[in-house]
């Protein structure tokens, strides 16, 4: 008689776990699970995951999916230790984190993460992401003395002429450093195949937070070039920059705050230049505070973005800062007005006080940046460009089409110098 056990197909073998407090948090983690990997994974609790890779049968996973929310912020230390035991056991871990603290998502990255998605996740992502530890790229080549992790390896060839992009907020949160960030994520990316060479500077040496909006740490290389910009050159320069993704160079602001005047006109000038003769676009975020090198910017600038919003204190900086720009005689006409969370198009009434605003201070506002809501504060809360978050997010569309425009019109530039 035949044996009916043995008709029986065998269980698929399982490669991956999700680990949480409870899965069911997770609905859309689950379904994604079951769209990459069918029935070939697991679902475990933080208690027994602790005991699972303690187990022979976990060395056949090819990764877990740790996800956490604010909930889990008081359990922190038992989860670092799941991150150090997958680690340990040659387990890769991929990160899902919803609404955790900045503090708590670094303190679980550092841990050895091997990659991170946020909840809820976005499209593609989770595959994405397995994708990744599946197949690692290549491991760092070993860094020169003095180096570090993530600084670009190549030498300065000073062969171009770039263009000079400065984001200027007019007050505070105006989204300046939010529009920098992206605008030069962006034109990294524009292209597969020809993507431009772009390096994004953080010129508020105080309250700098492009390397928390990217996830970068602050290097004290940074510090010692804005000491002593004389004896600098585009190799050490490029050097105390890091890169995201390999693709984006970014000089952070320092590591301690700084008073704004630790650098004159000529040290930026410097800077800008060497920038300037090593990338095709430099994205500057700039202070609010108008200090004695802002001319010097300015000067470089082919663009100069000011960040407003339809309020008041929009108002009345931007029309100080035109009338000092006018009384210097400093090429005022450079200034590209942008108003972030503009109206929507149905919003009649926020239309008509966008128009009006621009009226009194006889400018136009070529730059109507939409509200792009909780996704952008997710974002940079997360380290990662709203293209990596939140494709789909009307700023990022917005900010990706005037990418796009500069590209273009770099190109025909170029075209034309040909």
């Amino acid at each position: 008689m035949t044996n009916v056990a043995a008709l029986q197909p065998d269980p698929a073998p399982i490669v991956a776990c999700t680990i949480s407090r409870d899965v069911q948090n997770f609905d859309l983690l689950i379904e994604d699970m079951e769209a990459e990997l069918g029935e070939s994974w697991g679902d475990l609790s933080f208690d027994d995951a602790s005991l699972f890779l303690t187990q022979p049968e976990a060395s056949s996973l090819e990764f877990v999916a740790i996800a956490v929310d604010d909930q889990d912020e008081g359990d922190l230390t038992r989860i670092s230790a799941l991150i150090k035991q997958a680690k340990e056991t040659g387990i890769r871990v991929i990160l899902i984190a919803e609404e955790i603290s900045p503090i708590a998502l670094h303190q679980l990255l550092r841990l050895g993460a091997d990659d991170f998605v946020p909840y809820p996740l976005p499209e593609g992502a989770l595959h994405d992401a397995i994708e990744r530890v599946r197949n690692p790229g290549p491991t760092a080549s070993p860094r020169p003395e003095g180096g570090h992790p993530g600084a670009p390896t190549a030498h300065a060839k000073g062969d171009r002429d770039g263009v000079v992009l400065p984001v200027h907020g007019l007050a505070g949160g105006t989204g300046a450093t939010t529009l920098a960030v992206n605008l030069a994520w962006e034109l990294a990316n524009i292209s597969k195949k020809e993507s431009p060479k772009v390096c994004l500077i953080d010129f508020d040496f105080q309250y700098g937070s492009v390397s928390t909006y990217l996830d970068l740490p602050r290097r004290d290389a940074i510090f010692d070039i804005l000491s002593d910009t004389a004896s600098a050159d585009s190799d050490s320069f490029l050097q105390a920059m890091q890169t995201f993704n390999d693709r984006l160079h970014v000089f952070t602001a320092p590591a301690e705050m700084l008073p704004l005047e630790i650098a004159s006109a000529d040290d930026i000038d410097r800077l800008v230049q060497m920038a300037r003769t090593n990338f095709d676009f430099v994205i500057i975020d700039m202070p609010k505070t108008v200090v004695q090198w802002t001319e010097t910017v300015l000067h470089h600038a082919h663009v100069y973005f000011a960040l407003i919003e339809l309020d008041m204190r929009s108002a009345q900086n931007a029309l100080r800062l035109l009338r000092a720009l006018k009384a210097e005689e400093l090429p005022f006409e450079k200034l590209r007005f942008a108003l972030n969370r503009a109206p929507k198009f149905t919003d009649l009434s926020g239309k008509s006080r966008a128009k009006r605003l621009a009226e009194s201070l006889d400018i136009d506002i070529e730059l109507m940046l939409p509200d792009g809501a909780h996704q952008v504060t997710q974002a940079n809360d997360h380290g990662l460009p709203l293209s990596e978050t939140a494709a789909k997010n009307p700023l990022r569309k917005e900010i990706q089409k005037l990418a796009k425009q500069l590209h273009e019109l770099n190109q025909a530039a170029e075209a034309g110098k040909g």
